[in-house]
């Protein structure tokens, strides 16, 4: 969408017609220009500059191209792609060449994940102010319009928080007198806890003013509001009690740090607006349950678009011919079934994350590859290695012989002999003479083949958000797949792990039951522990953006990425644990058992593997808990106090 300035609102793009529906009322083309009092007399112009607000506001963990604002630009400079802002913290491999930077350093910097844009918190706030000075709206849209304009901005004041702690708290538009003094503009920053309080303050003052509609999506609602109340007081309540083992990472003026006497009082506040959601008082939001089989029915939460869908609270809406695509699937998709055979295969799921989906007894295990006494176990299929585990594994990542578009990838790293002989090649189209079987393709035409980019090398794809619609793969297309920022399992956990902190030991089982049970782990967990709070949030909710900042609100972010190197005997150790380090991204390589006359001939052996580009490990330094204030921020305004640890 063309972007509109609003900060001096002298002029506006609008539209002709009336308001559309909230699936498309983001991409609304403008037709002419009309003055600001005009523009703010019609619903469907004011629409046309809310649609602006909506659309600039991204959540930095998207499937859609922005330029970096997380991560620094590659090498090649190019424009940011949605998938890179996955594959980091161990989570996947990223098969490019220009991000291997990923992999290779050792550490984050201190300004990594920083945003500060207070132009667009000036826009919404002069949204607010002449919206509520409009007077030929009905009281009805005035009353919408400016509870959306709250809600974007208390979304935005929470992105600033958790990655920047306390920030300058404004809520009207800053006017400058060009007198040449503009110490009235420059404001200090608040208390961390005063910007998660206004958050929690303004979706309780917008609330009820929104609608309770479940098939609204792409707007805020109800459940929009309180889903945001839910994750900010959880973040907070975290931050006070957590915040604790590191008093290092804090001000004396309290812009960074919470006083650990108020995590109650904030863990209240989460259980209770995740529960008006899940009493239905924001709508009959459920979790997803459509599809028999458990793998495809988790993949297809992030797929279905239709009103079936009632799991998607709020989402980043795109369109298929509409001018708002992505291109996550023409980036992700596997090589040999992409729809052009150029673009594939560059965000990797790691042996990391696979291996923390436990077995269905409820048990954490590694990917048996050898056993008692060390020899290779032998499975007559791929995916057999991967049998009896929860259904959110196969939903989230593509195996090995996984199914994509009626297709099935095609991934091993070479021929094993009889003698122990390894045979590979450097691509799929490199035959190699075996004895007995003259020449033949010896690895498969998805990878794994160390340094060959847009082929895996971990032995997996990504599943989650992996478009199977025709021409979705295609650069001139692209995927209008959403992008969910707020869903109803995760009101399930928020709820599930406030309840715990507060005691409520059997509440907080019942929540965390329920998305269990949807991931065929039927038998209901009996003992809640920290341990498995953070577990059932890294397995349910990989990709989406919670990793670092979940990381970063319980203070594991040192413990985890602790910057030592890992071997295969540190990823299939402590399993389950929320201080497991996890700091090298692993893959897991087939290989084709070539021995005629012996039993196992043709079956399928697996190797541990770190990837030969994988030579840093992530250390997560005390100082980059809070990112990172620019230089020209400080000095343009000699209120704001430097970060610690900096």
């Amino acid at each position: 969408m063309k972007k509109i300035s609003i900060i001096t609102m002298l002029a506006i793009s609008v539209v002709a017609g009336s308001c559309r529906k909230d699936s498309s009322f983001l991409d609304v083309p403008p037709k002419q220009v009309l003055p600001t009092d005009l523009a703010f007399s019609d619903p469907a112009l004011v629409l046309s500059i809310l649609g602006d607000l909506y659309d600039r506001q991204r959540d930095f963990s998207s499937l859609d191209g922005y330029p970096s604002r997380e991560y620094p630009q590659p090498p090649n400079g190019d424009r940011e792609p949605g998938w890179r802002t996955f594959a980091d913290f161990s989570e996947a491999f990223p098969s490019e060449n220009g991000s291997s930077f990923l992999v290779q350093r050792t550490g984050w910097g201190y300004g990594e994940w920083a945003i500060w844009d207070y132009g667009y918190i000036r826009d919404l706030n002069l949204f607010i102010q002449r919206a509520t000075a409009a007077t030929k709206l009905t009281e009805g849209d005035k009353a919408r319009f400016i509870a959306e304009a709250r809600f974007l901005r208390a979304n935005y004041y929470f992105e600033m928080v958790k990655r920047m702690g306390g920030v300058p708290l404004i809520t009207d538009p800053l006017a400058y007198d060009y007198s040449g003094n503009v110490t009235p503009l420059q404001r200090p920053r608040a208390k961390e806890s005063e910007v998660y309080d206004f958050i929690i303050s303004e979706a309780e003052a917008i609330k009820s003013i929104l609608p309770a509609d479940v098939n609204q999506k792409s707007r805020a609602t109800k459940a929009a509001a309180l889903a945001m109340e839910s994750r900010a007081a959880l973040y907070a309540g975290s931050i006070a009690k957590y915040g604790a083992t590191t008093p290092q990472v804090s001000l004396p003026g309290n812009e960074v740090g919470i006083p650990s006497t108020q995590a109650n009082a904030y863990y209240t506040k989460a259980l209770s607006a995740s529960q008006e959601i899940i009493n239905g008082s924001a709508g009959s939001y459920q979790l997803y349950k459509v599809l028999p089989d458990l793998s495809d029915n988790f993949a297809a939460i992030f797929l279905d678009k239709s009103s079936v869908n009632q799991e998607a609270i709020f989402v980043e809406d795109f369109k298929a011919n509409g001018g708002k695509v992505h291109g996550f699937t023409t980036n992700d998709q596997p090589f040999s079934i992409s729809d052009e055979g150029l673009d594939a295969g560059r965000l990797n799921p790691s042996l990391n994350l696979v291996e923390a989906f436990e077995k269905l007894d409820n048990t954490y295990a590694p990917i048996a590859t050898k056993d008692g006494a060390g020899n290779p176990i032998y499975y007559a299929n791929q995916l057999d290695a991967f049998a009896g585990r929860d259904a959110r594994l196969a939903g989230t990542v593509l195996l090995p012989n996984g199914l994509f578009k009626g297709k099935r990838t095609e991934v091993y790293a070479g021929y094993q002999l009889g003698d122990g002989t390894v045979i590979s090649s450097g691509d799929a189209t490199i035959t190699q003479d075996i004895p007995g079987l003259g020449k033949t393709q010896v690895v498969g035409k998805d990878g794994p083949v160390n340094g060959l980019e847009f082929r895996t090398q971990t032995g997996f794809y990504v599943r989650k958000y992996l478009d199977p619609t025709v021409g979705s793969g295609r650069r001139g297309r692209g995927s209008d797949v959403n992008f969910i920022r707020y869903r109803y399992a995760e009101v399930l956990l928020n709820a599930a792990e406030a309840a715990f902190e507060l005691g409520q030991t059997g509440t907080a089982l019942g929540y965390i039951n329920q998305v269990r049970s949807r991931a065929g782990l039927t038998t209901p967990l009996a003992l809640l522990t920290f341990d498995r709070i953070v577990h059932e949030r890294r397995v349910e909710l990989a990709f989406e953006g919670h990793t670092l900042y979940d990381m970063k609100r319980w203070r594991l972010a040192t413990k985890v990425w602790d910057g030592n190197q890992m071997s295969v005997a540190d990823l299939v150790s402590n399993i389950g644990s929320a201080t497991k380090h996890n700091t090298q991204p692993f893959g897991l390589w087939p290989y084709k058992y070539y021995n005629p006359g012996n039993a196992n001939n043709g079956k399928w052996i697996f190797k541990e593997v770190k990837p030969s580009a994988v030579t840093g490990a992530n250390k997560f330094q005390a100082g980059n808990y809070y990112s990172q204030i620019g230089d020209d921020i400080l000095s343009a305004n000699p209120k704001i106090v430097k970060q610690p640890n900096q």
